[in-house]
């Protein structure tokens, strides 16, 4: 049974598209999710499930958010062996001085392609840096996230995919929720 980390975008973060995360668990077990856990208050979900096609999962989660909540929310999902990977691959790990509220995650629906990461590559971000590798685009704002340089609205138009991001913190957290229900089989 897979562990998948379910991440939904633009919720929580005003006064609109709010949802409690009880009621976001108890959506998840009447889609017959399993071992279901959230984490903060901006959708972040771990479960199990038999389900191998994960975007039927995806489609599943979407539908059910809008007609329980009233609101679309992407869902963007990734196995727990996915977000080892993206752990893994942080190319900011290594350099001293990187705060981890700094460095944000974003984790893309699909795929944008070799010619949206190399048109993304080309555009100025400074002071922010940039690095896209695969569905996973990290971004280090070392201004802080609060008035950054770089527009998101500007990536997504060259990526044309949508995307959340979690900061370095709540990846890691994620991950640690993850493996540990994984290991509990």
């Amino acid at each position: 049974m897979a562990v998948i980390i379910a991440m939904l975008r633009g919720v929580n973060l005003g006064p609109h598209r709010r949802l409690k995360m009880d009621d976001l668990c108890a959506l998840c077990v009447s889609l017959k999710l399993r071992d279901v856990q959230t984490y903060l208050q901006s959708g972040n979900v771990i479960f199990r499930t038999d389900e191998r096609d994960l975007p039927t999962v995806t489609q599943r989660l979407e539908k059910a958010i809008h007609k329980r909540f009233g609101f679309q929310s992407d869902v963007i999902l990734r196995t727990a062996s996915e977000l080892r990977e993206v752990i893994a691959k942080n190319p900011f790990a290594k350099r001293r001085g990187i705060e981890p509220k700094k460095l944000l995650v974003t984790f893309l629906a699909t795929d944008p392609g070799e010619d949206a990461r190399i048109l993304l590559r080309k555009m100025k971000t400074a002071p922010e840096e940039l690095w896209i590798d695969g569905r996973e685009l990290y971004i280090y704002y070392p201004d802080g996230l609060a008035r950054p340089k770089l527009s998101w609205a500007a990536i997504e138009k060259v990526l044309k995919t949508s995307g959340t991001g979690r900061n370095w913190s709540s990846v890691t957290n994620l991950h640690q929720i993850a493996e540990k229900l994984a290991a509990e089989k």
